[in-house]
């Protein structure tokens, strides 16, 4: 049984009675569950009358375990009894518990909290346009030109700007050889400032088979602390000296790079490509920017709660993007001289804006009564079989009806809000 107390901003307070009697039971079924653990003279080990154990330890040492048993039926049905959305663990201390009678546990805990909408009837928003222009679409087939360069022997010309060297290098700080200073047969590309600050720059000139000395100074913030804003030497030995060869933009170019005969057609294609792609962005763009508005209209006072494990959600998908590129959270940190609790800090601000959005969207959609259909549901996991290459795309959507939908739902709502809100959008000149 739930008895409510009261609220406090978006806290509520409210106690929950055990019945004495399941209490009772439950705390049995601890001392079952722990007899085998205990050992006491006079008695063999897993057989010790529990009376024994009440003893010699107090009568409410099961106590814990029992409430524990009992809390999270009695606790998903006082939340439900009482109609709360909760949006964070509970707070939990036992208000009385006596032998023969209910306990009684006070509970708080945070709920959703109230949106104050602004007016989003009419949104002022700058236009989002882009126009492709002929130096884009040079830029793309340039682009694809280099791409299809061939690395070919530079012959015997000093090293210039864009050339790809083999090197070995050792390098020296006060004269000594320092650790992770060495390699052998390394290519470097001039001009990709994939090395120390000016260490590309003084090679260019030299010629293959040249011993060259190369003096920089480390950064101040550099990964390896001993070297941070150190002065070191690098003796360089320039094995080979290689030039990117480009393709003529011709006719023939546009055959081998793409479906079209001519380099007209091809360019064609990049300038409509571009175009479709910028359309998105223009999108994009301007749902961020209905977005945002809305929020800043809306006032809503957000439990710490919620912004906590939309942190955790941030963090664990930031966690999933690097791992994909090779590297751990823990070696994030290390290089990035940062901690956990300094990403939080870093992160916070974006949680922040994202739950208020989110709320902020669910609260028009219940204002304005905008409802996910089956046929919505129906359209966006044909979308996903498709973009899974699902052959059997029926198959697909029945087996994922089988799941939890809420979060897809979820997304189906806000992009129907969004729609909603692009109607009531009036541009203004950037």
């Amino acid at each position: 049984m739930a008895v409510f107390e009261k609220k406090e901003k978006n806290t509520v307070y409210f106690n929950i009675e055990l019945d004495a009697q399941e209490f009772e039971k439950a705390v049995y079924q601890a001392y079952l569950k722990n007899r085998p653990k205990f050992n006491i003279p006079g008695f063999r080990k897993g057989k010790v009358p529990k009376k024994i154990i009440d003893i010699n330890y107090g009568e409410d040492f099961f106590y814990d375990d029992a409430i524990n048993a009992l809390l999270p039926k009695a606790y998903e049905e006082a939340i439900k009894e009482l109609e709360l959305e909760v949006v964070d663990n509970p707070h939990i201390d036992v208000e009385e518990i006596e032998k023969g009678k209910n306990v009684v546990l006070k509970i708080h805990v945070d709920v959703k909290p109230e949106v104050k909408l602004g007016n989003y009837e009419s949104l002022e928003i700058e236009k989002v346009e882009y126009n492709v222009t002929d130096e884009m679409v040079e830029s793309e087939l340039k682009t694809e030109q280099e791409k299809n360069g061939r690395i070919v022997d530079a012959g015997d010309r000093e090293a210039k700007e864009g050339d790809i060297l083999t090197i070995d290098y050792t390098g020296f700080v006060d004269g000594e050889q320092f650790e992770g200073g060495t390699a052998e047969n390394q290519e470097l590309e001039i001009g990709s400032n994939t090395f120390i600050p000016g260490f590309e720059e003084q090679l260019i000139g030299k010629k293959k088979g040249e011993e060259v000395e190369v003096n920089v100074t480390f950064p101040e913030e550099y990964f390896s602390e001993d070297l941070e804003g150190k002065e070191a030497t690098f003796k360089v030995v320039i094995h080979e000296i290689k030039e990117k060869e480009l393709p003529d933009l011709d006719d023939e170019f546009a055959k081998d790079v793409s479906e079209f005969d001519t380099l007209e057609e091809y360019k064609n294609d990049i300038k409509s490509k571009l175009e479709e792609t910028y359309k998105k962005q223009e999108k994009v763009e301007l749902e961020n920017k209905i977005v945002e508005k809305v929020s800043e209209l809306a006032e809503i006072d957000i439990p710490e709660g919620m912004i906590n494990t939309q942190i955790q959600n941030e963090i664990s998908e930031f966690e999933y993007r690097i791992k994909m590129q090779g590297l751990e959270l823990e070696q994030y940190l290390q290089y990035t001289g940062s901690d956990l609790e300094g990403l939080k800090e870093q992160i916070r601000p974006v949680a922040e804006k994202r739950v208020k959005a989110d709320l902020v969207l669910e609260a028009i959609g219940i204002a304005e009564n905008i409802e996910v259909t089956d046929e919505d549901i129906d359209a966006e996991l044909l979308k996903l079989a498709e973009q899974y290459n699902q052959e059997d795309k029926e198959k697909f959507v029945d087996d994922m009806k089988k799941g939890d939908l809420d979060f897809l739902k979820s997304g189906i709502k806000n992009t129907k809000v969004i729609d909603f809100l692009k109607t009531r959008v009036e541009y203004i000149n950037n």
